[in-house]
């Protein structure tokens, strides 16, 4: 694993630590003493989003991404390095148009002040943030399996 990659999962470790001990509190605070942490639904919600994209970021550079191989294992072990480029070409053309149309939705949000219920924490810097991981994840995506196969008609 790449030190990007390193990062990308610490910080989503982080992310997901902090989202875990905010729903630990809550429960006691909740069970124990009658008084839940006042917004801690809505700071899970934004927690969990952010763990997801920046999440996104390692799992393209580890090259994790989920597949199935239902049909991929009965072709010929030759058409498998075009297979790959095509596949994430397509992928990283298809996160980096949901980043173009989550950058379109944060701008709406942003456009109407949009903000959570309880806390009044704006939604838009959230969308803008998923909207750049997500095109990040989009171009590693695509870029990695081209890469292979360019260097693979080199040799």
């Amino acid at each position: 694993m790449t030190r990007s990659g390193i990062f990308l999962g610490s910080i989503g470790g982080v992310l997901l630590l902090a989202m875990m001990g905010l729903t630990v509190c809550d429960v006691i605070g909740r069970y124990l003493f009658n008084s839940p942490i006042k917004g801690a639904s809505e700071l899970t919600e934004l927690l969990l989003c952010a763990v997801i994209f920046v999440g996104l970021g390692a799992v393209s550079l580890a090259e994790d991404h989920v597949t199935v191989d239902l049909l991929t294992e009965k072709m010929p072990q030759a058409v498998h390095p075009s297979r790959q480029a095509l596949t994430g070409a397509l992928s990283g053309l298809i996160l980096v148009v949901i980043a173009w149309r989550l950058w379109i939705y944060a701008d709406q949000i942003g456009g109407y002040g949009g903000q959570t219920t309880n806390l009044g924490i704006p939604i838009a810097p959230l969308g803008y943030f998923c909207a750049v991981c997500a095109f990040v994840g989009g171009l590693i995506t695509a870029f990695l399996p081209l890469r292979r196969f360019i260097r693979r008609l080199q040799e």
